[in-house]
């Protein structure tokens, strides 16, 4: 199972988001002139950068070529005379500059079989181009809106091959082109972009008559600048666009088939090296060898060749699984099929190396199916940004699985040559150097008598466990004190120190890493890159690969970093001011800007705080989050000052900090309380651990217009009550950013824990009571009139008068 810590992700990313600049003092190297010599002879190659006043020497990352001397010109040049042997291996190298006080980054030359010669202004005329022998190498510059010719004769039936080397110098962002014309301007043969050279070009053609051939070079859209150098070799060498088939066993000669030279299709026989991996093997006949190289597979695995008719499921080509295939997409359409034994629930990763890896013409795109019933288990085209695919496959019952291999836009040509690799799950492992300015290399400069320290990175695939690293061919009067990596962690820091007589000097560092657990046989060495030339974005368009950590002894720097060791833990939710120290010489007063190397997971640190203008120490917050690490980290200062024409960068040996578990858990209530009255906040208090005597515990982040005195308490106590008095300006409405500080001293230092929930609600008073009025009187009613009697009539009346007398 791949195995990543996404803590220690997460800390390389802060790292390199908050890093501070990076020593300005490095030399920088911006050009070569020439970029590259003929194996098997000498040649003087001025550089010219930045901070090189001080150059000492060349280190260089493959055997075969030497500095024979150095002189200094001015403070921004030198030169220097490098041998190449006439073993050495054609193509790519890279060189650091090493001077008195740092590392340069990687530059790339390149090594040719070919007489060298320059290019010579003017020569931005069709009419009067260059001359330049065949079997050359021209050293040329692209200016912007500029075209360079050269001429050269051939007879016919020859072989001209043109290759040119210009994004893979590594300078800058350069997409170049060039043309093969005849006396009469017609256009022959042409190249943009081809994928064997990457962005850079090659022609080639056989000579359709005795005569002079003239070759152009331009930048694609006529622009160019001074950055915007090449290597323009030109000859009968031979130049296959790609090989078939793909590689072959260790030790083993293999017959392969050269395709896409202009002499036509035809084999050779390779002897392939004894170990496996990549094998870069260069085309050579009769007329020359090839500028650079094609690309070839070593492996043990059981290797098949595709048999047509395989464009269908039922014609699949058997293979093994673990193993390998080799096949074209050759026509429009096509489709490869293959098919391997695969046993229930085993776990088979496949590729299909192309464009990527090959440098073939194929975009792949992989499908796998099941072979008992057709149906479709899984597909990809693109692998990670990766235009080559990968996928990985769970067998769902024994039986074939089937693998089909087509191109992207189902495009055909006898150059679409890939690989299939089958292979089940194995461990494997990378030590990585993380970046700390982005886009820049890591190297180490150890100043004479000081201390220097480095982040490692570890990935692990499909194991796990704690690791060893060992550091073989450090430069003399260097040590490293290390310790094993944890298996719940991918970092590792390293500090190296070098002693006070080191002689100046610098090395590649080949860094071992292994599992503590001897049954597992894997070992693991640098993979750094050096991305040298970016694209829109910041795409990664060229850079090198170095499998080395460069390692230098420096002059002696004006002052020494030391951290103050902690004699208390740092505890889960807690804080510590930790002291760095500087031991200046006298005259040396500069500010140091200080910072951690790394966080120990939940750990944070300012990287903001800095050793002002002639002080001696400073202190560095730190805090720890609730779920830091319990245990021991060793940890280490950078420490960065002005010097000289820049500056420098030194350590502080380890120290070690404690993580512990807090010293309690508090239990936090709400509170209310009215503006201009006191109430009680109560703390709940749960020991985690023992600590002597008395603790003071108090609240922070109380409102403006509250206040509470600290409270003591001892280890068996369950509570913390605080007296909170609220003035009557006091703001009111719900506070809940009120925290509790518990504070323990031992060894005459502080353990502080810090912890917040607490709510206190300050209210307004309520308005004060208004009596009630009484009502007023109401007036007496008066008694109803009697109702007013009707006057009777006459005739009423002498009725009433005979009733009565009744």
């Amino acid at each position: 199972m791949k195995r990543f810590h996404l803590l220690g992700l997460a800390l390389i990313a802060t790292m390199l988001i908050n890093a501070m600049p990076l020593i300005a003092a490095q030399p920088s190297l911006q050009r070569m002139d020439p970029s590259g010599l003929q194996r098997g002879t000498e040649v003087e190659i001025l550089l010219r950068g930045v901070r090189i006043h001080d150059a000492e020497e060349v280190l260089f990352f493959e055997p075969g070529v030497t500095m024979k001397s150095l002189e200094k010109v001015d403070d921004k040049q030198c030169k220097i005379v490098l041998s190449a042997t006439p073993e050495c291996r054609l193509g790519q190298h890279a060189l650091r500059l090493r001077t008195a006080s740092g590392l340069s980054d990687a530059y790339l030359f390149y090594i040719g079989a070919l007489q060298e010669v320059a290019e010579k202004e003017p020569n931005n005329d069709f009419k009067e181009p260059q001359p330049v022998p065949m079997e050359s190498t021209v050293n040329g510059t692209v200016q912007n809106e500029d075209v360079d010719y050269f001429v050269v004769e051939a007879k016919k039936g020859q072989r001209i091959t043109a290759e040119l080397a210009g994004l893979r110098l590594g300078r800058t962002f350069f997409d170049p082109y060039i043309a093969i014309l005849n006396e009469q301007r017609f256009e022959l043969a042409k190249s943009d972009d081809e994928p064997l050279v990457f962005q850079d070009c090659v022609c080639s053609l056989i000579a359709p008559e005795d005569g002079k051939y003239i070759i152009q070079v331009r930048e694609s859209s006529y622009g160019g600048n001074g950055n915007c150098v090449y290597r323009l070799s030109i000859g009968s060498f031979p130049r296959p666009l790609g090989m078939y088939p793909t590689g072959g066993k260790p030790g083993e000669e293999v017959e392969v088939t050269w395709l896409g030279d202009a002499s036509g299709k035809q084999t050779t026989k390779v002897r392939l090296p004894e170990t496996e991996g990549e094998f870069l093997y260069y085309s050579e006949d009769a007329n020359g060898i090839a500028p650079s190289p094609n690309r070839l597979f070593v492996s043990d695995l059981p290797a098949a060749v595709e048999v047509e008719p395989n464009n269908r499921r039922e014609e699949a080509t058997p293979m093994v699984g673990p193993g390998v295939a080799s096949g074209v997409i050759e026509e429009k359409g096509d489709e490869d099929y293959f098919k391997f034994p695969a046993k229930k629930g085993q776990d088979y990763e496949i590729r299909v190396y192309a464009r990527q890896e090959l440098r073939s013409y194929l975009d792949p795109v992989v499908n796998v199916y099941n072979g008992n019933d057709g149906k479709h288990i899984q597909g990809n085209d693109d692998s990670n940004g990766n235009i080559d695919s990968y996928l990985t496959v769970k067998a769902p019952e024994d039986g074939d699985l089937v693998v089909r291999v087509r191109d992207h836009l189902s495009s055909g040509s006898p150059l679409n040559v890939y690989r299939l690799e089958v292979t089940q799950k194995k461990p494997a492992l990378t030590v990585e150097i993380p970046e700390v300015q982005r886009y820049v290399a890591r190297t180490v400069s150890v100043p004479q008598g000081n201390t220097m320290a480095v982040l490692l990175s570890a990935r692990r695939e499909n194991f796990g466990g704690e690791l060893n690293f060992s550091f073989e061919d450090l430069p003399e009067g260097i040590e490293v004190t290390t310790f094993p990596m944890a298996d719940n962690t991918n970092v590792l820091p390293v500090v190296f120190s070098a002693k006070a007589d080191a002689a100046l000097s610098g090395k590649l560092v080949d860094v071992v890493a292994k599992p503590t657990n001897e049954d597992l046989k894997i070992e693991g060495h640098v993979n750094q890159r050096s991305l040298l030339v970016r694209g829109q974005n910041n795409r990664d368009m060229w850079g090198h690969n170095a499998k080395r950590m460069t390692v230098a002894v420096t002059e002696k720097v004006p002052f020494q970093l030391e951290i103050v060791q902690p004699k208390v833990p740092i505890v889960r939710d807690g804080s510590m001011q930790l002291k760095v120290v500087a031991k200046r010489e006298e005259g040396f007063d500069a500010d140091i800007g200080i910072r951690l190397l790394y966080d120990p997971p939940g750990i944070g640190a300012s990287r903001s705080i800095k050793i002002a203008k002639g002080q001696t120490e400073a202190l560095i917050p730190m805090t720890a989050n609730g779920s830091a690490r319990i245990g021991t980290h060793k940890i280490c200062v950078l420490g960065t000052a002005g010097y000289k024409a820049g500056s420098v960068e030194v350590s502080t040996p380890f120290a070690d900090l404690v993580v512990e578990d807090r010293l309690v858990d508090f239990a936090f209530n709400k509170a209310a309380v009215e503006q201009g009255q006191d109430t009680k906040v109560i703390v709940g208090l749960s020991p985690k651990r023992d600590f002597p005597g008395e603790a003071t515990v108090q609240l922070l982040g109380l409102p403006a217009g509250a206040t509470s005195e600290p409270v003591k308490v001892t280890k068996d106590a369950e509570e913390a009550i605080f007296d909170v008095k609220v003035a009557k300006d006091a703001k009111d409405g719900k506070h809940a950013s009120i925290v509790a500080r518990i504070t323990v001293t031992q060894n005459e230092e502080p353990i502080i824990q810090t912890n917040g929930n607490i709510e206190l609600r300050i209210d307004k008073p309520l308005p004060p009571k208004v009596a009630s009025a009484k009502p007023a009187p109401q007036a007496k009613k008066e008694a109803p009139k009697p109702p007013t009697e009707k006057p009777l009539t006459r005739l009423e009346q002498l009725r009433l008068a005979k009733e009565q007398g009744n």
